[in-house]
């Protein structure tokens, strides 16, 4: 039985710092979208059913997008991304001790947080 993968509601832009206010304003003041905080010190806006969250990170010299995938299994997930070409890229963020999921590369880089939705 193959395992079941599907689109998670998070969309995670990590910006350098030296772009980061002007990421976030222009998500704020030029674009319009709803803000949200509750997971300090990122900022989020309400991007449709979608959450957009805008992560600094001083070590970026550009912008990266990363998604994410929901699970029921997310070691079995993971296990089959991974026999099927995805690159675990585990120590790209620290999850937490117990976290149910883990980090994944597409073919062009792009990075994947799988996980169960109540991973957190």
């Amino acid at each position: 039985m193959a395992v079941e993968i599907r689109g998670g509601i998070n969309i995670a832009m990590k910006v350098p710092s030296h772009e980061y206010e002007a990421v976030v304003a222009f998500y704020r003041d030029v674009v319009g979208l709803p803000p949200f905080d509750e997971k300090q010190p990122a900022k989020g806006f309400i991007l449709g059913p979608n959450r957009l969250w805008i992560d600094e990170m001083p070590h970026l010299s550009q912008a990266e997008v990363w998604l994410e995938l929901f699970t029921d299994d997310h070691e079995r997930a993971l296990t089959h991304l991974a026999a099927n070409g995805a690159v675990r890229c585990d120590a790209v963020e620290e999850l937490g001790e117990g976290f149910r999921g883990g980090w994944v590369m597409n073919p062009a880089n792009i990075v994947h947080l799988v996980r169960t939705p109540d991973a957190w």
